[in-house]
């Protein structure tokens, strides 16, 4: 899930047709030619359930949801106007029928009532939707979907929970195999995605069937019980529309959620058999803040992406199907997948007041020891022992107290006010660099960021954005140490002098969304 995904406040509630969107039905109404200015809808669905029977002769439909919606609102009618019932009651996603036999059957279901419901109103002296071949099955659609997926993020949640006065069993279920029902069980209250997936599986419809099904339906029911209460949203534009998804009311300062997780414990790592030559075990067990890490995210799903279970259910050392052979290690340390931890880190460092350093600085794990005992600390136990007890989770804790965060950089008289650069002399006069203040600008910018302080291991570490192949110091070596005039021969993809400074100067300034430089002479004046 992505972090900050919010569902909609509640608004005016219609009864609609609560029809679910066909798998890549939006997608095809974005990515097929449409006409110029087209009307931005989050509510088009592309009925394409003739493609099952083999290639069509027209196009498919682009289908207005919201604007049927409206249409039958005013006739007096709800959802069963178009949608029937199964037999356990549910309402199916498809219009007038609850699965496709042959081709001319399912044809004939949209002929056959499309256009008699168009011609009624049409008698009537209304204004209605088309009744010949191209007005519905058009070269070039009118419209193009704005459409944006949405789920619960935890304010969301926290609104639904204090709604339902805290009854998870009201949402939360899973099946029982020797009952063969729905059950409620305390404290295994997963997200709906861990069952229903995009696909409707055996017994388990899609998770679209599930949450439109499950959530306009309860939506509806409040709404028909008292239609004065506050209900949300049952309309496709009021939901998906990202316009609207802005006007969600956000609950700022979310309780923690009940539940038996601890504040603090060891994650396991490393397996015995793997020694090195001293006999000790590959890595320590990391100690995590799992209470930070809620507070710091929208959604449990950002790192359980699959269950509530630990990371080594799925994906063990070795890699395992479950976890689509992905092994623990490369979980843990991904670059560019924000359920690693290394991936969470390194998106937090495409913030433009870290961006100016870390844009010029390799992405990923290092492989140096410090960089490890940054999460493997010393003195952790070995991490194919971890049990997950209390008395670990209380030593992760302490360890976890015990760190000291680096925060700030050197003294002012450790620091040059002013850095003149007068390598480039030739045409224009020396650069006057002003050093301190851009160091306190850096500083300033990175604030009480308990990334930063933490994984900056030196009040040095701040100097390394610019001085970035050096070690930590107060007197760092020059750039002209390094990068030769034009280039240094046995290192020819290190840019020369010139490009040095223009590569990391006006790439910093455009990283970190200052004012961008309008000529040479605002560094440099002319001589």
């Amino acid at each position: 899930m992505e972090k900050g995904k919010r569902l909609l406040k509640g608004t005016g509630i219609v009864a609609v047709l609560a029809a679910v969107l066909i798998s890549g039905a939006v997608v095809w109404a974005v990515e097929r030619s449409t006409a110029a200015g087209a009307e931005l809808r989050a509510d088009l669905i592309a009925l394409v359930a003739l493609e099952q029977f083999g290639p069509t002769e027209r196009p498919m439909v682009v289908y207005r949801h919201d604007q049927h919606t409206e249409a039958i609102t005013k006739m007096g009618k709800d959802c069963a106007a178009c949608h029937l019932k199964d037999e356990k009651g549910r309402m199916s996603p498809k219009y007038m029928r609850l699965k496709d036999v042959d081709r001319k059957s399912t044809m004939l279901v949209y002929h056959d009532n499309c256009i008699a419901c168009h011609n009624e109103i049409l008698s009537s002296g209304e204004k209605s939707g088309p009744v010949t071949c191209g007005g519905c099955h058009a070269k070039v659609p009118t419209a193009a979907s704005n459409w944006q997926d949405i789920g619960l993020d935890k304010s969301l949640h926290y609104r639904h929970s204090k709604k339902l006065n805290n009854e998870c069993k009201l949402c939360h279920h899973e099946y029982d195999e020797k009952a063969k029902k729905l059950v409620y069980v305390e404290g295994k209250e997963g997200a709906c995605v861990y069952c229903h997936k995009d696909q409707t599986e055996e017994n388990r419809i899609s998770n679209r069937e599930a949450s439109h099904a499950a959530c306009i339906s309860c939506h509806r029911e409040t709404k028909a019980k008292n239609p004065k209460a506050e209900a949300g949203p049952v309309t496709c534009s009021n939901c998906h529309d990202p316009d609207k998804q802005l006007e969600i009311a956000v609950v700022e300062d979310v309780p923690r959620m009940k539940g038996n997780r601890p504040d603090t414990l060891f994650v396991k790592t490393g397996v015995k058999s793997a020694l090195t030559p001293e006999g000790a075990l590959r890595s320590k067990a990391v100690p995590f803040n799992h209470k930070a890490h809620e507070a710091a995210n929208n959604s449990c799903r950002v790192c359980h992406h699959a269950s509530l279970g630990s990371c080594a259910e799925c994906h063990t050392v070795n890699g395992a199907k479950e976890g689509n052979y992905i092994k623990l290690g490369q979980a843990m340390h991904q670059v560019g997948e924000e359920a690693s931890c290394i991936g969470c880190h390194t998106q937090a460092q495409e913030d433009k007041n870290c961006a100016g350093c870390h844009v010029f600085l390799s992405k990923g794990l290092k492989q140096d020891t410090a960089s490890c005992l940054a999460c493997h600390m010393e003195g952790a136990p070995s991490g194919a022992d971890i049990k997950g007890t209390p008395e670990e989770n209380a030593m992760a804790a302490a360890m976890l107290a015990a760190r000291t965060p680096v925060q700030g950089t050197y003294a002012d008289e450790d620091i040059p006010e002013k850095v003149v650069i007068n390598k480039l002399q030739k045409e224009y006069q020396p650069v006057e660099m002003p050093h301190r203040k851009m160091v306190k600008a850096l500083v300033k910018g990175i604030g009480d960021n308990k990334i930063a302080a933490y994984y900056h291991p030196d009040k040095g570490t701040i100097c390394q954005g610019c001085h970035h192949h050096s070690i930590p110091s107060k007197k760092p070596p020059q750039c002209a140490s390094c990068h030769g005039k034009p280039f240094t021969e046995n290192q020819p993809h290190s840019p020369g002098l010139l490009g040095a400074y223009h590569i990391q100067c006006m790439g910093c300034h455009a990283e970190m969304g200052l004012e961008k430089l309008a000529g040479c002479t605002e560094c440099h004046k002319e001589k």
